[in-house]
């Protein structure tokens, strides 16, 4: 499959496919996360209108934005497991076109029970999207190349979710919320049927599902936690991750309370600091791949620079008044936060068996969501109560010590890990090999 390129090559090796393909095949992944996003948060446009419409509860309106993350949460891991047996862009097109139709299907609900089950498609739908599309990208481009392009493509979660939101408002103010979900519809679908068409299991070089040389996938699954590194690569992104969705979430909020702006205006301005979050993630992969493009243990220190500088800067910027001073400081530590996803991806792609590449990924997702997005704005919100939402955001940055410290440890093991990793990957391969072989020769 094409994840066999992705752990065996060195960083000088170029990829199978030619470098405007491979661009191709990112430029239409990255698209579809678009979509993936857009169709999410498209909702959160429009909820002052299904409130009005249908006279739900505030509640009832959040329980139809959670049920989506909800599945997320529970499938990406068994779908990931899924695409990596089945075939990783026949499973992508069948996603897109899921979570597609589901969202033309809220378009046309005619109450809560229907949109909440058109919700709940949506998020099948985008369960693997991440983990399984990071792969492939990643497949097709060189090692070098790791940290950014899974910097970038982490990023396009933010810029979605943007546009989620701003794309479906100005299309739901001037035809009504039902043409908002439509439109991101109709966007995903085009997509899918692109993306299948130009993008083939063939040209990545991927194996058939049943090739006899491929080793089994249940042999594969114990390295996924089978080393200090890879553990701490894990858990590192996910407490970053603790931070950088802590901040997205209250800082509409935290505008509002502290600078007196209007919540149009206050939203408007969160989303310039998703943003800067967002391209945080794909200049410090830049970063990571440039340094690290002789010695992968770079990448580590790089995840830890990225932790401490927002430690640094989002402590003293929440400790100063009001005012410029404070927000650029802000700025800073936020594009640092989510910084350390890029290099996290590349650990992990590197300390894995190439055979189980995108549930790996999935693995890092599951780690960031259940350490991270899940609990970050939940916690934050507990200490508001206590300390006000100021003192919050004094505190929380206190945990980027602790995805630190889980870097520098990984970085201590990390070259004793990735040999292990190698020499355990290459036997399993010739045992499977040899195996095979063994069936296809005829008895004596």
């Amino acid at each position: 499959m094409a994840g066999a390129v992705l752990t065996s090559r060195s960083a000088d090796t170029p990829p199978a496919v030619s470098r405007r393909y491979a661009w191709l095949v990112f430029a239409l992944s990255f698209a579809l996360l678009l979509s993936d996003y857009m169709s999410r948060q498209v909702l959160n446009a429009v909820f002052p209108m299904l409130k009005a419409e249908w006279l739900l509860s505030d509640g009832e309106l959040g329980t139809l934005s959670g049920v989506v993350a909800l599945m997320v949460g529970v499938l990406t891991f068994p779908l990931s497991l899924l695409a990596d047996r089945w075939g990783r862009v026949r499973i992508l097109v069948a996603a897109a076109a899921v979570w597609s139709l589901a969202t033309l299907g809220c378009a046309v609900a005619a109450g809560y029970g229907e949109m909440f089950a058109a919700r709940f498609v949506v998020g099948v739908g985008e369960a693997a999207y991440g983990s399984v599309g990071i792969a492939v990208v990643l497949s097709v481009f060189p090692v070098s190349l790791r940290a950014t392009l899974a910097g970038a493509f982490m990023a396009g979660g933010s810029f979605g979710s943007v546009l989620g939101v701003s794309v479906g408002g100005v299309v739901a103010q001037a035809h009504g919320w039902r043409w908002a979900f439509g439109v991101m519809g109709l966007y995903g679908l085009v997509l899918a049927v692109g993306y299948g068409l130009v993008v083939k299991e063939r040209k990545l070089g991927e194996r058939p599902p049943t090739g006899p040389r491929r080793p089994p996938i249940r042999s594969q699954l114990p390295h996924l936690f089978n080393s200090v590194s890879v553990v701490c690569a894990y858990v590192g992104s996910g407490l970053q991750m603790f931070l950088a969705m802590a901040l997205l979430t209250w800082m509409p909020s935290y505008l509002e309370r502290s600078y007196g702006l209007p919540t149009s205006k206050a939203g408007l301005a969160a989303g310039a600091f998703a943003l800067i979050g967002g391209l945080g993630m794909i200049l410090c992969g830049a970063v990571a791949d440039r340094l690290s493009r002789r010695a992968g243990i770079r990448n580590w220190t790089v995840a830890i620079v990225c932790s401490l500088g927002s430690l640094t800067l989002l402590t003293a910027g929440f400790l100063l008044p009001t005012g410029p001073a404070q927000l650029a400081l802000v700025g800073l530590g936020t594009l640092l936060a989510g910084g350390t996803s890029g290099p996290a991806a590349a650990m992990v792609a590197s300390l894995t068996p190439a055979a189980i590449a995108a549930t790996a990924l999935a693995t890092l997702t599951l780690a960031n969501s259940l350490i991270g997005l899940a609990p970050g704005p939940a916690l934050t919100g507990v200490l508001a109560d206590h300390l006000g939402l100021t003192g919050a955001l004094r505190v929380i940055p206190l945990v980027a010590l602790l995805g630190a410290t889980a870097f520098a440890i990984g970085r201590r093991t990390y070259e004793k890990d990735l040999r292990r990793t190698a020499t355990t990957t290459a036997t399993a391969t010739t045992t499977a090999t040899t195996s095979a072989t063994s069936t296809l020769e005829p008895p004596p």
